[in-house]
């Protein structure tokens, strides 16, 4: 995939300005207030669904034993809080399609 580009908050407030017409300050307020609002969410545990997108979601994983790939001595992993991502089938579909476009 030659051309490769990473999309950035800047992308994100340019393309809203761009699109809504505020001013660029306002639009990076915008995008950070929303990108907040979902973090906080996942903060308290809840789930986040945007519909037509996915759904963010916090899981428990559980301490277990695992192996340090260097020296293949087995070590101890930590319980912890983890962030999955799950793709509404919109966003499957589009992404897919745009691939066979290219």
């Amino acid at each position: 995939m030659a051309g490769q580009h990473t999309l950035t908050r800047a992308d994100l407030c340019e393309a809203v300005h761009a699109e809504v017409g505020l001013s660029r300050q306002e639009c990076s307020q915008l995008v950070e207030r929303t990108l907040d609002l979902i973090v906080d969410a996942l903060e308290r545990g809840e789930t986040v669904k945007l519909s037509g997108f996915g759904v963010f979601q916090v899981r428990e994983k559980r301490a277990r034993m695992g192996r340090n790939p260097k020296t293949g001595e087995p070590a101890a992993i930590s319980p912890r809080r983890v962030i999955s991502f799950r793709a509404s089938q919109i966003m499957k579909g589009r992404v897919h399609d745009a691939v066979l476009e290219d």
